[in-house]
């Protein structure tokens, strides 16, 4: 039997995966993409370490490779949790890393091959301990707080649907285990997230059929709940800072009618809220109503703005000059990849 919870972190990561369509990343599901880094091990996939095989629940291949720099893959792991994310979990993420960005030492010979650069990335509905933001900065892993109020239709959908299949997996008897690799087959069937050639997608079917029947009806509700929030996207934007921002989209129409017409513009930035409940906004400067990405800051940093009051206005200020002066994101288009450049200018100093 699954508790609901660990249900909530595999929707998530799923709907995570979708929601990053189309942020650069293609997603890889099977080894047939790349057999000498993943490796498929029955249903489950796994990248090649120099010292051991990782699990991977989501990998994406940024389609665009940076100057002086190797191609990137991103890990890509959920938490669905009451209680923030601790050091522990951090850790492990840097040790997986460590261990991939390493694999090429295992391989002597003189062939020549492939080598990327793997980065990480946990994503927490209830945010991180300061001693994991500290570990997480201090080891270049991106930290993504979902608290906000851009994430709340999703939350909420992922709660309802994990309640119901755990419901559901009575009829499987206690002793019976959850079909996981059925469900990501289903949900990424369904939302257009597997990229391998669809015959290589996994054929088990649970064999009890009332529970089958159940969970297949409720897997579609999730994606077609999804799919209504078509216009939702989270799109990665690289400030000049040690983290990402995770940009929520609720209309990425609004945002690419715009961004494709001026890919170098100037941006207002605003901070709502005070504190860890602190969010962000992202408007192009003089058209605010064009478009709006939503996004949050480490808590640490927000700990920081917020640490005396007389000086938080001041502070607000001084990140956006330093941290969020300049945010680039890469967006898929078609077959190729657009750059767009957003620029804070002192013009928008305002704060509301």
């Amino acid at each position: 039997m699954v508790k609901g919870a660990v249900l909530q972190g595999y929707l998530l990561e799923e709907a995570l995966a979708w929601l990053l369509r189309s942020s650069g990343y293609r997603l890889l599901v099977h080894a047939s993409q790349d057999p000498d880094e993943l490796v498929t091990d029955g249903n489950t996939l796994r990248v090649r370490g120099r010292g051991a095989l990782h699990q991977v629940d989501a990998l994406g291949e940024f389609a665009f490779t940076p100057a002086f720099s190797m191609p990137v893959r991103l890990f890509l792991e959920a938490k669905f949790k009451q209680d923030r994310c601790g050091l522990e979990i951090v850790r492990n993420a840097h040790g997986v890393l460590h261990d991939v960005n390493e694999n090429f030492m295992t391989h002597a010979g003189r062939r020549p091959r492939q080598r990327y650069h793997y980065a990480y990335a946990l994503f927490s509905t209830s945010g991180f301990t300061p001693d994991a933001q500290k570990y997480a900065v201090a080891h270049q892993i991106s930290l993504v707080d979902m608290s906000g109020a851009s994430f709340a239709w999703l939350l909420g959908t992922i709660g309802t649907t994990a309640w119901t299949l755990e419901q559901a997996q009575g009829g499987l008897g206690k002793s019976a285990t959850f079909p996981v690799t059925w469900l990501r087959t289903e949900l990424r069937k369904r939302l257009g997230t597997w990229t391998a050639s669809p015959s290589l997608l996994s054929s088990a079917v649970p064999t009890d059929d009332r529970f089958r029947k159940e969970a297949a009806a409720v897997i579609a509700d999730f994606a077609d709940a999804l799919r209504r929030n078509g216009g939702a996207e989270l799109l990665l934007g690289f400030p000049s800072a040690p983290f990402i921002l995770p940009l929520a989209v609720n209309n990425h129409l609004a945002f690419t009618s715009y961004a494709d017409a001026q890919p170098d513009h100037a941006v207002r930035i605003r901070r709502r809220g005070s504190g860890g409940s602190a969010e962000w906004t992202l408007s192009p400067l003089g058209q605010e109503g064009a478009y709006e990405l939503a996004f949050k800051l480490p808590e640490q940093v927000e700990e920081w703005i917020s640490d005396v009051e007389e000086k938080e206005r001041r502070r607000t200020v001084e990140v956006k000059e330093q941290f969020l002066s300049t945010i680039t994101i890469y967006r898929m288009n078609g077959g190729g990849v657009r750059a767009y450049q957003l620029r804070y200018e002192p013009s928008s100093l305002s704060r509301s």
